[in-house]
């Protein structure tokens, strides 16, 4: 396992943690105008989702590990660069969008999704959080006409068909660590869609970075384009 800054080797009860605890645990360098954001997140998703239904209402009261840490770990893979573009395809109520566009206020970010009332709740978060560099369409991916550094998604559907989508979706010139590609977030067991891919990949387990037993069987898949 690469050493990893941010990772510990002992747990800690995640029950008595703050919510804003838990992301600075793992992310210490926040600015406090990015304390700000996340905290005020919590509060914004559950307005909006009294109105719009973008996340489970048992599963709200998971939101800072199931839906913005996860996000964020696809920032433990790569840190994007200033000026960067990244496409969220199937973004739901905004994820993985909105938390790496807290934690990369430099990198430019286009969340789409194919119902209109899920971008509706993600254009007001972003709002509600003052992020100028969040832009949100109800599109499908394959009617995209624009390239991006990286392409995010969290399992919208099986990796084939997602790959199929945007596999035309990236930059050729690639500014990153990684090359220009699919950062996707998917748990269990990967090993019949990868087969499917018939491209190559990386791997990259979430209990590398996190001790929460729900990244357990998580994972982000990398696939260069």
């Amino acid at each position: 396992m690469n050493y990893n800054p941010y990772f510990y080797n002992f747990k800690l009860n995640t029950i008595t943690l703050s919510n804003t605890s838990i992301i600075t645990r793992y992310f210490p360098d926040l600015t406090p105008t990015q304390k700000e954001q996340f905290e005020k997140l919590e509060s914004l998703y559950r307005e909006w989702n009294e109105k719009i239904n973008v996340i489970s209402r048992k599963d709200i009261d998971n939101l800072y590990i199931n839906h913005i840490l996860h996000s964020l770990a696809i920032a433990k893979i790569i840190s994007f660069k200033a000026g960067a573009s990244v496409l969220d395809v199937g973004t739901g109520g905004g994820f993985p969008g909105i938390p790496l566009a807290i934690l990369f206020p430099l990198t430019n970010f286009h969340l789409v999704d194919s119902i209109g009332k899920k971008i509706t709740v993600v254009k007001n978060v972003a709002e509600g959080l003052g992020l100028a560099n969040v832009k949100a369409d109800q599109i499908r991916a394959e009617e995209i006409k624009a390239k991006y550094d990286f392409v995010v998604s969290r399992a919208v559907t099986r990796m084939k068909e997602f790959y199929g989508w945007v596999r035309n979706k990236t930059k050729e010139k690639s500014i990153h660590s990684l090359d220009n590609g699919i950062l996707y977030l998917k748990g269990g067991d990967l090993d019949e869609e990868l087969d499917e891919l018939k491209t190559k990949y990386a791997l990259y387990s979430l209990p590398d970075y996190f001790e929460e037993e729900f990244f357990l069987t998580k994972k982000v898949v990398f696939i260069p384009l």
